[in-house]
């Protein structure tokens, strides 16, 4: 239906055209959301990764008894209704004065992230051999050195795929963006959910696409990535 020239959703279209892609990459409300929601998502997946990641080697430190009731705290935005997370978001926000901000946007998106990078990380963590730091310091590296170049390659296919996640989750999230939506500070879910619910656009058809093409590259990207490490490992 991206391609159809017609006025509203046809499918199939009776005839091809481009016009709905060039309303989307010239009009200036779809570029502002899709800029928008472009660094939404990566500084969502750059904080959700360093403090994700970090969560992860803090937990493999504790107790099994802190452990697992710490490692449930950081999992619960997965269980939370979204709904009701952007209440309690839009509430606090609002006497912060980050409702309608980008800002405000983006640390909502780091805690709805935050468990995919501490589920990812903690997976490779428990998979590695917990000695090999332990014998690179008997070899002689420092602390840092041994993280660097022991530990740190281990566990980077975790905190990519984290990373990834963590993008795709920020891509994807629409209610904590509609509670906190202001004219400057609109993603492009919030965009499309409005050019339904306001006015029939088909355009919304060519954000679509869109949206499917930003969330596939990078998971396909990851996948690629992973392979591809596999086999230099097997080598």
């Amino acid at each position: 239906m991206s391609f159809s020239s017609a006025q509203t959703f046809q499918f199939p279209p009776r005839q091809w055209s481009t016009r709905w892609y060039e309303r989307l990459f010239t009009s200036p409300e779809w570029t502002a959301a899709i800029l928008n929601t472009l660094q939404v998502g990566i500084f969502t997946a750059l904080i959700a990764t360093v403090l994700g990641t970090t969560a992860a080697f803090g937990l493999m430190r504790l107790r099994p008894r802190w452990r697992g009731a710490l490692h449930g705290f950081l999992l619960s935005p997965m269980i939370v209704p979204h709904i009701l997370v952007a209440l309690v978001v839009f509430a606090s926000f609002l006497r912060l004065g980050l409702n309608g901000t980008l800002i405000g946007i983006i640390l909502a998106h780091t805690a709805l992230a935050l468990p995919f990078v501490v589920i990812a990380v903690t997976a490779r963590l428990q998979g590695m051999d917990t000695r090999l730091p332990s014998v690179a310091a008997s070899l002689g590296a420092s602390p840092v050195s041994a993280f660097r170049r022991v530990t740190l390659p281990l566990v980077l296919p975790g905190i990519l795929s984290g990373a990834v996640l963590a993008f795709v989750t920020s891509l994807d999230e629409v209610v904590i963006a509609l509670f906190l939506q202001a004219p400057g500070a609109i993603t492009l879910p919030v965009q499309m959910f409005n050019s339904v619910t306001v006015q029939i656009d088909p355009t919304i058809s060519a954000a679509s696409s869109l949206m499917v093409l930003l969330v596939s590259v990078p998971i396909l990207f990851a996948q690629v990535a992973g392979a591809r490490r596999g086999k230099r490992g097997t080598r």
